[in-house]
């Protein structure tokens, strides 16, 4: 069976961005166009889809890494921080952006809540991703067909 393990990040967030923009249930909050995606980016993102990016990078966080809250995820989107001839140090990312985006994907049903350890994917979430997950590997396979071996099914 095919998993979010089996296929290359990218193409699996770019492919659950595009599934839940053309759903329509995923909508940026109003203070989106102007957030910082944390204290070690200078401005906010550019691209006017990063909402939706964000938040189906969040969706594969939390299958991966799951169960896991927001401080957790803000250190996994964070970044280095800048600070002139000062050295880099680590810093975390907006937590707010990734309670807002785990908040929408909990009332897609995508997420559940687990007491005290954050949030877990649901099993409507895990057959979401395995499934585009099995979609992704078989376009693979087309051009390289080695890769029909690790399909494990129709």
């Amino acid at each position: 069976m095919t998993t979010a393990y089996d296929v290359p990040p990218v193409l699996l967030i770019e492919r659950i961005k595009e599934k839940l923009q053309a759903e329509g249930k995923i909508k940026p909050p109003e203070w989106a166009a102007f957030a910082r995606t944390g204290v070690n980016t200078e401005k906010a993102p550019v691209q006017k889809d990063w909402w939706y990016r964000r938040v189906a990078a969040v969706l594969r966080k939390v299958y991966l890494h799951g169960p896991v809250g927001t401080s957790r995820l803000a250190a996994e989107f964070g970044g280095r921080r800048d600070d002139g001839s000062a050295p880099y140090h680590p810093r975390r990312g907006s937590r707010s952006v990734a309670r807002e985006a785990m908040q929408q994907l909990e009332a897609l049903g995508l997420l559940t809540k687990t007491d005290k350890q954050g949030r877990s994917i649901s099993a409507q979430g895990r057959k979401l991703l395995d499934s585009l997950a099995h979609d992704i590997l078989m376009e693979l396979a087309k051009t390289n067909p080695e890769l029909t071996k690790y399909a494990g099914g129709p």
